[in-house]
């Protein structure tokens, strides 16, 4: 139970880590057309949880709360793998925020670290489960991307709702396959999501910062 109210705490919306300025490259591809609907945003959302960034990022949370290296090392990897300027601000800009309000609310003391490597490192120094740690982690940053969306008019929110529920079962596979932490596993097959990041530098005009 503890565990739970501790990331439910952490990976709320409340946690201030500024997560609501950030889409994952989302707005360019609504720009795009390539997603426009709850059907194809549900496909979008799939895809970076299972080939994507999404798993990629459970990795990350996963190899720093075993911490076979230190979390510096692992923050480097996780730097290294940014597809994009924007993508690297977004996951280096979320982190520091999140290691910030961690020291300001007694929680861990931790350097400033990427956002996946900051929850993992967080999750281990309080002793908390890596299942349940992956498996909130992921869903919350689906959400966020689903009210991205949402603000972003492509769906509403009933339907934001539906499209997070049909993720679940995805979400409770990609958490499973990460809690190795293998950072040999730590790989990226959705080039247009890349893509995305990468053209979301120059859109205008635009809501969020990636």
């Amino acid at each position: 139970m503890t565990d739970a109210l501790t990331l439910s705490r952490w990976l709320s919306p409340a946690f201030p880590v500024g997560a609501f300025a950030w889409s994952h490259g989302l707005e360019q591809a609504v720009a795009a057309g390539w997603v426009r609907d709850a059907g194809s945003l549900s496909e979008w959302l799939a895809d970076l949880l299972d080939h994507g960034s999404l798993r990629s990022d459970a990795v990350l949370v996963a190899a720093a709360f075993h911490q076979g290296l230190p979390p510096e090392e692992i923050d480097a990897e996780a730097r290294a793998f940014a597809a994009s300027a924007e993508r690297l601000d977004e996951t280096a800009e979320q982190g520091a925020a999140f290691c910030r309000t961690l020291r300001g609310s007694g929680g861990p003391d931790l350097p400033e670290l990427t956002y996946p490597v900051a929850l993992g490192a967080a999750a281990r120094a309080e002793g908390l489960d890596l299942s349940l740690t992956l498996i909130l982690f992921l869903q919350a940053i689906a959400a966020n991307l689903v009210s991205a969306a949402i603000r972003l008019s492509v769906l509403g929110q009933t339907a934001g709702q539906e499209v997070i529920a049909g993720l679940t079962p995805r979400i409770a596979a990609a958490a499973e396959a990460a809690k190795t932490g293998d950072l040999e596993r730590l790989a990226s097959a959705t080039f247009l999501s890349d893509v995305a990041a990468m053209g979301h530098e120059t859109l205008q005009p635009r809501l969020f910062r990636s």
